[in-house]
């Protein structure tokens, strides 16, 4: 597989765009951007969608550890024999 060029390039980045505009704009309801995801895919070699999906998760996980913190789970009672 050759690498995108940079025409190539632009329209995954811009359908990756789009797609997180409408999810952010859904509250991530994957339904309500179904046209935008399979515009993305197909815009974007499999393995930047799978990349830029991953990516996206971890970018809310990491916002919302900003913003709501961090709280361990409790630590499991450790059994009395």
């Amino acid at each position: 597989m050759s690498a995108p060029n940079s025409n190539q390039r632009k329209a995954c980045w811009g359908a990756r765009d789009e797609l997180w505009k409408c999810l952010d704009d859904n509250q991530d309801n994957a339904a309500s951007c179904e046209k935008f995801q399979k515009e993305f895919e197909a815009s974007c070699p499999a393995q930047w969608v799978k990349y830029f999906t991953k990516r996206r998760d971890f970018l809310k996980y990491k916002e919302k550890m900003q913003t709501e913190g961090f709280e361990p789970a409790d630590r499991p009672k450790e059994s009395q024999s």
